[in-house]
């Protein structure tokens, strides 16, 4: 869903961010929460449907690659900055979660797509097309959300399987 700065290593890995109680807190509010975080990302996903580009050829083979099905439909939405959620609560929880934060590069929701501006390359690409990927395998964003954030919870960021599996398909070109 979003990828952070550097890979190698990760400014702070999940477990060194936030101590179990918050961690407990987190995996206690997902269900309260997880309503608003589809709704925020319905709304986020058709901001960029709406105004962001197509993918260009050369980054379209890059989402056939990864297994995306319909690259055509992916939009992005270069940005300074990846934006947040309003409500206080919800916003809260993604960044003590690492999935959002002034560190994050990317943002997949459905097929629209943040990027930072500056960091449109094809590693990004294809990590944030993988996760459109995982998108169209679990059919929405509603049925997506569910299963990734309680990934995230179970096993933090760096560990979720949907994030291993986005980041075992980086392409790594010059």
């Amino acid at each position: 869903m979003r990828l952070s700065e550097t890979r190698k290593p990760r400014r702070f890995l999940a477990s060194q961010r936030r101590s179990y109680a918050i961690h407990m807190d987190l995996r206690t509010l997902l269900p309260q929460l997880l309503p608003h975080a589809i709704a925020w990302a319905e709304f986020q996903s058709n901001h960029v449907a709406s105004l962001g580009i197509a993918l260009p050829e050369s980054m379209i083979a890059v989402a056939r690659h990864v297994g995306v099905q319909r690259p055509e439909r992916i939009r992005v939405k270069l940005v300074d900055q990846i934006p947040l959620p309003e409500e206080p609560t919800l916003r809260q929880a993604a960044i003590e979660a690492g999935l959002l934060g002034p560190n994050i590069l990317g943002l997949t929701l459905g097929y629209s797509i943040f990027i930072v501006h500056g960091h449109d390359d094809v590693r990004l690409i294809s990590h944030e097309c993988r996760h459109v990927y995982q998108y169209e395998v679990l059919g929405s964003i509603e049925k997506f959300l569910p299963v990734y954030l309680q990934q995230i919870v179970e096993y933090g960021y760096d560990n979720a399987p949907l994030e291993v599996d986005a980041r075992n398909n980086e392409l790594h070109m010059a």
